[in-house]
């Protein structure tokens, strides 16, 4: 049982190849391996390559709470970089199937740097999506315990909201981020970014990732914060992206499309003990936020 770890920007997954284990994966099994005490560790798993029709690799995206992600625009930087070391792909881009839609993907600087191309953000309700008529969610309002906050919402394959601010923490980000997280607007959960725009080219985020908690740094969050801040007229098409774990470059095209660049980091290899899934059958609170 062969795992391979990698960060982008301090968002760490880990890589399982289907090829090497004899068992799929469970809800309980992603829970133990993410753990940061009982497991390897890690903000969520990137099991691929899976066999497709439809793109030359399919992966699947799944968060340490066990369930699964649509997509991730950290988890394919790590995923294409995995797929890079070990000489599945080269120099020229290829293709990546997600549950949020088909992506294509180029490795650069001897595998330092991925530029995935994220597809098309949408505000439209129905495709995040957020109750009610179908609109574009602009501006709104939404009530979240002692404080009422205007938001957008967008999807590139997974939903966010995201929060205009003039001043961000992390501490804003943890406090209301858990709660917006299950807000009744959002039917399938949502992501939750509080957005400080600094220039017309540049924006700071904090993040709260559905499934994860508090994230140094997300791809598709700071693809979702960056068209906001241009469809809201605040920002150019360049946009950096500004977050705890580092920098993420947003290229915004007139409609919509997304292209993101950002590092990636090989941090370890080596095999999952049988001996991790008797924790299995013991007592421990895999709190997801402990």
């Amino acid at each position: 049982m062969k795992f391979y770890k990698y960060h982008a920007l301090g968002n760490d997954y880990v890589v399982l190849d289907p090829k090497d284990f004899s068992f799929p994966l469970n809800p309980e099994i992603i829970r133990v391996i993410c753990h940061r005490n009982f497991g390897i560790g890690s903000d969520g798993i990137l099991w691929g390559p899976l066999p497709s029709d439809t793109a030359q690799f399919v992966l699947r995206i799944y968060n340490p709470d066990g369930s699964e992600a649509e997509k991730s625009g950290n988890g394919l930087r790590i995923f294409s970089r995995y797929l890079w070391d070990k000489k599945l792909v080269g120099e020229q881009l290829f293709s990546i199937q997600t549950l949020g839609g088909l992506v294509q993907s180029v490795v650069k600087d001897a595998g330092r740097t991925v530029q995935v191309e994220m597809g098309k953000v949408s505000f439209w309700s129905d495709e995040i999506p957020v109750i009610g008529d179908r609109r574009e969610v602009i501006q709104e309002q939404i009530n979240c315990c002692d404080r009422t906050f205007s938001f957008c919402a967008a999807t590139i394959g997974n939903p966010h909201c995201v929060i205009p601010l003039s001043e961000i923490t992390p501490a804003i980000a943890k406090q209301y981020g858990q709660l917006l997280e299950v807000h009744p607007f959002f039917p399938n959960r949502t992501n939750v970014q509080f957005m400080k725009v600094l220039n017309r080219n540049s924006i700071q985020i904090e993040i709260w990732e559905r499934g994860a908690g508090y994230t140094l740094a997300s791809g598709s969050s700071s693809s979702a914060a960056a068209a906001v801040a241009h469809k809201l007229g605040l920002c150019d098409p360049s946009i950096t992206v500004q977050m705890p774990g580092g920098v993420i470059s947003i290229e915004v095209n007139d409609d919509f499309m997304i292209s993101m660049t950002g590092a990636v980091t090989k941090v370890a290899e080596g095999e999952i003990s049988a001996e991790l899934f008797d924790e299995l059958n013991k007592t421990i609170n895999f709190s997801l936020y402990s």
